[in-house]
């Protein structure tokens, strides 16, 4: 039985090449630094920017240690971030977007601030109560 071998082409290596250099201008990581004291990590991005994000926040991360902060790896040019000493790797334009671990995990912070008590929560509830409240779901809302 004869091996089907696949050959590619010196145009498709360029047209590659082009689709390529239009992510040259994505948002990537550059470094990575942890701040016990304030249980932060900063991302350095290649746009000079920084993202600075809860420990906690970040699936994963919550009990790692200033030492396994320190084993990490830029992945993808810059794409991605990983802790082999904790197995877990983190999407740099997931991070930019916010979202800091799957659906379940983002549901779990979401229910966590929903909790908070905070005077800032209590006025807004104050002042929604003033106005009647919610508003009432309508027929339409649920159609």
């Amino acid at each position: 039985m004869a091996e089907h071998v696949v050959v590619t082409t010196d145009s498709e290596i360029d047209a590659a090449l082009e689709i390529a250099k239009l992510h040259d201008t994505d948002t990537v990581a550059r470094s990575v630094e942890h701040v016990p004291a304030l249980n932060l990590l900063i991302v350095g991005l290649s746009n000079g920017r920084r993202l600075l994000l809860p420990v906690e926040d970040l699936q994963g991360l919550d009990h790692a240690t200033h030492e396994q902060f320190q084993n990490y790896e830029l992945l993808g040019g810059g794409t991605g971030i990983s802790f082999p000493d904790l197995d877990v790797d983190l999407y740099v334009p997931s991070l930019i977007q916010g979202v800091y671990g799957n659906r379940r995990w983002m549901a779990h912070l979401g229910r966590k601030g929903g909790r908070a008590k905070t005077p800032a929560k209590r006025e807004a509830a104050k002042a929604n109560g003033a106005k009647g409240g919610r508003p009432k779901r309508t027929a339409a809302a649920n159609a």
